[in-house]
């Protein structure tokens, strides 16, 4: 991660690479941590048990509903019961990372409760990451991802779907 972003590691005058890079060859393993990842049955059981908190880090405007998907059949709208936190609240206005009272204070002011196990949603897995690494800012473990998300949530007729605010 560049804290800032490209934006501000220019500023600073810092180098800056574009373009494919050509890397080494090197063997690797690769394993899903069933920890840290949920897929969509989870999630669906999560509806019952509602173990996790859901948090879903698309911008209102899609979470509602109000604005649809830009994908093409994909249903509008969220996970019934989650939380709405854009992605972009985690972060200072230069694009560094808010720490903590004002990092906490954006979970808190999605009404998310930072003492309860979470899994971090949006449109397809991405940016649900920056909420997951946030939480690990705050020290906070019991944090998990919807790989898919709502591309994968959103999709499926016959997964619910909730639309207006949280």
């Amino acid at each position: 991660m560049l804290e800032g972003g490209r934006p501000k590691g220019g500023a600073e005058g810092r180098a800056l690479k574009g373009g494919a890079l050509s890397l080494r060859h090197r063997h690797f393993t690769v394993w899903k941590n069933q920890k840290v990842v949920r897929d969509k049955a989870q999630m669906l059981a999560n509806l019952g048990h509602k173990a996790e908190q859901v948090v879903d880090a698309r911008g209102a405007a899609r979470f509602t509903g109000e604005e649809g998907d830009p994908r093409p059949n994909v249903a509008s709208g969220h996970i019934p019961g989650s939380f709405n936190l854009p992605f972009g609240q985690m972060f200072n206005a230069d694009g560094t990372w808010k720490r903590g009272d004002a990092l906490k204070a954006a979970f808190e002011s999605a009404g998310v409760d930072l003492s309860q196990p979470l899994v971090a949603t949006c449109g397809s897995g991405l940016t649900a990451a920056n909420l997951v690494f946030g939480a690990h800012l705050l020290g906070k473990e019991d944090v998990a991802l919807y790989d898919g998300s709502w591309s994968d949530w959103g999709t499926d007729p016959e997964t619910p779907k909730a639309t207006g605010a949280a």
